[in-house]
């Protein structure tokens, strides 16, 4: 029996870091010039009716108190805004704000261009049964930068 391939984990974090980068380039392509990638994965989390900045913490795997910073800093520059929670008084919901939701859209061009790309480069069928094949093995949802 061959050994498995011992650089797979390797490559997933190279083609991870390939598709965050080439969605930042297209979301900086598109005007947003003023948000990371961090700010990407917690618009992640908000899509599509918000989140607690305790839910955006948890999403991204930082405390409540980074993910309060973070949520000020989208606030600030007009991607989210604090509205009252429906179910809970005491807590606020992060929504995106029209801003916000042109950034997830060009990130979302971005994405799909970058599929493109690869199903030029490997063929539409091999990227659907790699698409596949992950998603039998990834446990969706778990979208975060892998550090802060």
């Amino acid at each position: 029996m061959p050994a498995p391939a011992q650089d797979l984990p390797m490559l997933l974090l190279a083609a991870a870091a390939e598709v965050t980068d080439a969605v930042d380039r297209g979301v900086v392509a598109a005007g947003f010039t003023d948000v990371r990638p961090t700010h990407g994965f917690a618009f992640v989390r908000m899509v599509p009716d918000g989140a607690t900045v305790g839910e955006i913490a948890e999403h991204l795997g930082v405390t409540k108190q980074a993910a309060s910073q973070l949520v000020d800093e989208l606030v600030k520059r007009g991607y989210a805004e604090r509205n009252p929670h429906p179910h809970d008084a005491r807590a606020r919901l992060i929504t995106l704000t029209e801003r916000g939701w042109a950034c997830t859209r060009a990130a979302d061009a971005a994405a799909a261009q970058f599929t493109e790309h690869w199903a030029r480069a490997l063929g539409p069928a091999a990227v659907v049964e790699l698409r596949n094949m992950l998603a039998h093995v990834v446990t969706p949802g778990r979208v975060r930068p892998s550090g802060w």
